[in-house]
């Protein structure tokens, strides 16, 4: 067994019957492609976790969190992006027991967004099918409630954009809006609009003009994830 594999289960307090998971899930393509014999990359690994994080984020937010569906969407989507998830990755060490090719090491791997919140979701997996889903969702659950107990609420100028970049954390997810009608004579118009996430109306505003209508639709949607103005 590497060092770093049991450095890692150290850290995660959990010991495995096969480290060998472990060790996948700590390898970064780059390594597995250098040539090192017997190693994949977790890249496999990490598509499966996605799945089990998912699985046990929405089961958390349905039995704890009160909203409807658009609302609880928003709120998984927030707790397993790519910035929860590195950040939950930093609070493990994860990087410190990545394997990484020589040139990804050189480059800062280690500390890269993409590469721990990969990795954090290959650990996952790696539990998972070590010791089933009660294994996996005690390792993760911890940091779901750290994050939501502790989600910072920036105040927002430009809401349209503020809602975008949130969103676009998620690449499967599809922002919308969408023109529902308007009222008055022309030169005192009211428009209103509905931001969709996917299918889930998360706001509705109204305004003098549609691009008005469009900022406080993004203003209540934010509101709805529980960011303040």
């Amino acid at each position: 067994m590497k060092e770093t594999t049991k450095r890692m289960m150290e850290k995660i307090g959990y010991t495995f019957q096969n480290p060998q998971l472990l060790e996948n899930a700590l390898t970064h393509s780059s390594y597995a492609n250098e040539g090192n014999r017997g190693l994949k990359s977790n890249e496999r690994l990490e598509f499966l976790g996605d799945s089990v994080l998912g699985f046990i984020t929405a089961g958390y937010l349905f039995s704890h969190a009160d909203g409807q569906e658009g609302e609880l969407t928003r709120l998984r989507a927030s707790l397993v992006c790519e910035k929860a998830l590195s950040s939950y990755a930093r609070q493990l060490g994860l990087g410190e027991c990545l394997l990484l090719g020589k040139g990804e090491q050189r480059g800062g791997g280690a500390e890269r967004a993409s590469i721990l919140a990969d990795a954090f979701e290959a650990v996952i997996a790696s539990l998972y099918l070590d010791g089933g889903l009660n294994v996996a969702e005690t390792f993760i659950l911890p940091f779901l409630k750290e994050e939501l107990s502790h989600q910072r609420r920036p105040q927002f100028r430009d809401y349209k954009t503020a809602l975008q970049e949130i969103v676009q954390q998620n690449p499967e997810e599809r922002l919308e809006y969408e023109l529902k009608g308007e009222s008055g004579p022309d030169h005192n118009k009211r428009f209103t609009v509905e931001v969709h996430l996917n299918s889930n109306v998360i706001g509705t505003g109204r305004g003098r003009s549609k691009k008005e209508a469009e900022q406080l639709a993004a203003r209540e949607a934010l509101k709805l994830m529980g960011y303040d103005e």
